[in-house]
């Protein structure tokens, strides 16, 4: 099946929306999986029901010019759903460019794209996976997925992985005791032979720190801990931030502000500012 004809890296995203080949290169995207840039054409032109009415629209602006590659988003995610090793919800995701002697690093954060027609969804054959209506959150029901694996290849940004059962060393101490909260602490403290190991699993953009009411508690971690206030979280709807006082819709429109792989009507609710 061919591939389609689909930007690889943000620059050359950039080229294309804005037609600036002296942009400076930020980061490659053949790097953040294998499956990106290899979603077979049926999964690219599916798209998820259309939610018409949301209380929320939950989503991202990262702002590259003050992301510093320190990682911590990475480290308080898995810190905060206390994810095992080889599931990463926030990776940043970097390469080296250049020749020597004239090289550098580029960077950016990679989270689930909370997508509004998410690839991921349609693909399931068991529906254990789906957007939510009131706040267009993706999510994953562990105990429904069956791991076809089929998600992981249809989302373009390699956002899933699965859960192989692997632990920390803490896992054994006390630390292992202490139940995950992700989605709410419905899977409790981690077992063998029990959800979510062996299923696939993915940023949630902390939705256990809603209450009742959809509203957050507190931000999501990576965005609560992120030193150089680069990561922005809030609802479109809005336009509020609930880190930062900013507005999400004034940010990416008075700034230079692009969706990774938007050619694929994904619609992903996370935008980066350059």
């Amino acid at each position: 099946m061919e591939k389609p004809e689909t930007p690889t890296t943000l620059e050359e995203l950039v080229d294309q929306e804005f037609g600036r080949r002296s942009f400076v290169k930020l980061v490659g995207l053949g790097i953040v999986s294998a499956a990106v840039g290899m979603i077979p054409a049926e999964f690219a032109e599916a798209k998820a029901e259309v939610v018409t009415k949301k209380k929320f629209r939950y989503g991202m602006a990262i702002d590259l010019k003050r992301c510093i590659n320190c990682k911590a988003c990475t480290m308080a995610c898995k810190l905060e759903n206390k994810t095992p090793p080889g599931v990463v919800y926030n990776p940043v995701n970097e390469e080296e460019i250049g020749e020597f002697p004239n090289v550098a690093r580029r960077w950016f954060p990679s989270p689930c794209y909370h997508c509004e027609n998410p690839p991921c969804v349609p693909v399931c054959p068991v529906k254990a996976t789906w957007k939510r209506g009131e706040d267009g959150i993706v999510i994953v029901d562990y105990d429904k997925c069956i791991s076809t694996g089929n998600c992981i290849g249809a989302c373009p940004y390699g956002a899933r992985m699965f859960d192989l059962g692997e632990n920390y060393p803490a896992q054994q101490t006390e630390y292992g005791k202490i139940p995950s909260p992700e989605y709410y602490g419905k899977y409790g403290v981690r077992q063998k032979n029990r959800s979510p190991i062996g299923k696939v699993r993915k940023c949630t953009f902390c939705l256990h720190l809603q209450d009742a009411n959809g509203h957050y508690t507190r931000p999501p971690a990576c965005a609560e801990t992120c030193m150089g206030r680069a990561i922005h979280f809030g609802d479109f709807i809005e336009g509020k931030c609930i880190v930062h006082e900013c507005n999400l819709n004034e940010l990416v429109t008075k700034r230079h502000a692009i969706r990774l792989k938007e050619e694929l009507g994904t619609e992903p609710n996370v935008y980066y500012l350059l």
